[in-house]
């Protein structure tokens, strides 16, 4: 048997209708103060408060506040933390580098992640990498740990090239609570992967990496530094693609919200732009949002008609402007006396009154709690900026393109142009 919320004392009443002293608490009708939501939204505090607690039980903190306040301080939560992948000549490490001095963020790779001076891991590494050109995954992911928390990469966030390499260590950097924002994996047919790796070039000085078909260095003196690297024997790289295929396939499930494939079998810098876009924008987040849409496009391009279809799919509240400034003079208000003889002149209502008019209806509690499109309303940059000075800032703005003979020909059907307050589209 269920037991009742409300108690052998609330006589039976229940939510809404149920006395102050008897209501239960978590069925009261609140009335949420429009500030509240938008300043949610506006400081992303659902995501704090998740990030917060993603890192309290992931480092398990024996002082909690102290902890807290310390992650607080750091502000770090939008720097850079990208993984790349991608097969042997595929261009990873030349994107990665290239992203690292874009965003100045940290490059993180095995060869300098083990070349660390001061670390006694790396130290380790080096041992082992100089038997069998090859760091044990345990030694690698504790040198990723230990460079992570270093005070650059907790500023200036991190790009890691080529890591992990099996599904085994992404798992073993994911328990440690490292966890990236971004996960690029680059792809292109094997064919031109061998071709492209037999003319690869290393400049040792700088790192940089080099093609004799397609990326030259026109510079003489880079010229006569640049060496041919080891492993790029056409055998030794299909060798190589084979192990990579194998793993990749057992890593990308690992990252199925934050992964984006790049095809590399394109010109060097369009693979770039489009690795950086990418690592620039942010990924859709958990946290609850009220809806504020607003439906921009031409008169004519049938704003009314997909602001009706938002509304009734999503549940939103439907703002039509001219419809507002309607109601307003057939209820005869305030609002509506200074309206109407706008109407009877057939001239443009002034900013001012259409923004109280707005002002009112989205400041009411339906559009506060299931959200709204608006349409009709703002048609220049002024209009917007009001708009937003009044708090009432859209979370999702979309524009209807269209012909401009289509333009033409539905106006025709429909009549000339009205004054503002009986736009029809």
């Amino acid at each position: 048997m269920t037991r009742r919320r409300g108690g052998p004392s609330d006589g039976g009443l229940q939510g809404a209708g149920a006395p102050h002293g008897g209501m239960d608490a978590t069925t009261a009708p609140h009335r949420i103060p429009p500030e509240m939501p938008q300043y949610g939204e506006a400081n992303h505090i659902f995501e704090l408060m998740q990030n917060m607690l993603e890192q309290l039980l992931i480092h398990q903190p024996k002082d909690p506040i102290l902890f807290m306040i310390s992650h607080l301080q750091r502000d770090n939560n939008n720097v850079p933390k990208i993984v790349i992948l991608g097969p042997p000549a595929s261009g990873k490490t030349t994107i990665a580098m290239w992203l690292c001095k874009h965003l100045n963020s940290n490059l993180l790779t095995v060869e300098n992640l083990i070349a660390r001076e001061l670390s006694s891991l790396a130290a380790g590494a080096r041992r082992h990498y100089q038997d069998v050109t090859k760091v044990p995954s345990t030694l690698l992911v504790r040198l990723i740990q230990e460079r992570v928390s270093e005070e650059d990469c907790i500023r200036r966030g991190w790009i890691l090239d080529g890591i992990p390499e099996t599904r085994e260590q992404a798992l073993m950097i994911q328990t440690l609570g490292i966890t990236p924002r971004h996960v690029i994996v680059l792809s292109s047919p094997d064919t031109v992967l061998i071709e492209r790796n037999l003319g690869k070039r290393i400049d040792p000085q700088t790192g940089e990496i080099y093609h004799t078909t397609f990326d030259w260095p026109p510079e003489a003196e880079i010229q006569n530094r640049l060496v041919v690297p080891e492993g790029i024997s056409e055998l030794e790289t299909a060798r190589k693609l084979l192990e990579y295929h194998r793993n990749i396939i057992r890593i990308l499930p690992a990252y199925p919200k934050v992964l984006k494939v790049i095809s590399a079998d394109q010109p060097c810098m369009d693979v770039f732009y489009q690795a950086l876009t990418y690592a620039q924008t942010s990924h859709r987040s958990n946290a609850p949002f009220t809806p504020r849409v607003l439906l921009c496009g031409p008169v004519g391009s049938g704003r009314r008609l997909q602001a009706a279809l938002l509304a009734q799919k999503y549940g939103l509240v439907n703002v039509h402007c001219g419809q507002l400034l309607k109601e307003a003079v057939a209820d005869k208000s305030k609002v509506g006396e200074l309206i109407q003889p706008y109407f009877q002149k057939k001239m443009a209502v002034p900013d001012s009154i259409i923004m109280k008019v707005l002002d009112q209806r989205l400041s009411q509690q339906d559009s506060v709690q299931k959200g709204w499109v608006l349409h009709g309303f703002p048609r220049d940059l002024d209009q917007a900026h009001m708009l937003h000075s009044l708090g009432h800032q859209p979370s999702r703005s979309s524009q209807r393109p269209q012909k401009a003979g289509f333009f033409c020909k539905r106006h025709l059907a429909w009549g000339s142009l009205r004054p503002h307050g009986t736009d029809q589209a």
